[in-house]
């Protein structure tokens, strides 16, 4: 299962930063091995203008990023979820859909960098640093052996990643 492509989906609550940063960081560092994707269950129907620029930086074509609600991901046809992982602070409580397939399931709550205040150096900060702990959860995501790990192991992993902080 060496060839295998592991469908991804990053859940927020309004998928305007966190999320969207997570898929364009897996979709660039994984292309090979992953495709991504977000979603939110509140959907915010905008993405915010520094995780865009972040996304950028890092080579993500954010031409088709928009902010979209969970149930997208959930109906019949949409692409069958391998691992699905929630990153906002306060998902961990939240109901989710019931995923086709079971993926194993995480989450990786990082701070919201959408309720940073203060002056755009502070809101600037807040994003990188959510940035670089998404970052940096994803490149221990990408050196697992998904292959050789069944869900219960996979989700056990990703799990322990989602307290990781960058750095």
């Amino acid at each position: 299962m060496a060839d295998k492509i592991y469908n991804v989906l990053f859940l927020c609550t309004g998928n305007s930063a966190r999320s969207v940063m997570a898929e364009a960081i897996l979709n660039v560092l994984g292309k090979d091995r992953f495709k991504a994707f977000s979603a939110g269950s509140s959907p915010s129907g905008h993405v915010q203008p520094m995780a865009k620029e972040l996304a950028e930086a890092i080579g993500y074509d954010t031409s088709q990023v928009r902010s979209k609600n969970w149930d997208e991901f959930a109906a019949e046809g949409a692409p069958e979820m391998d691992i699905v992982i929630t990153v906002c602070d306060n998902a961990a409580g939240e109901a989710c859909p019931i995923w086709l397939g079971h993926p194993a399931l995480a989450h990786w709550g990082v701070a919201d960098p959408v309720a940073a205040t203060g002056d755009e150096a502070a809101r600037r900060h807040a994003y990188t640093a959510a940035f670089a702990t998404l970052r940096r959860r994803v490149e221990l995501l990408l050196s697992l052996p998904l292959e050789s790990l069944d869900r219960l192991a996979a989700q056990t992993k990703l799990r322990e990643i989602g307290k990781v902080e960058a750095g």
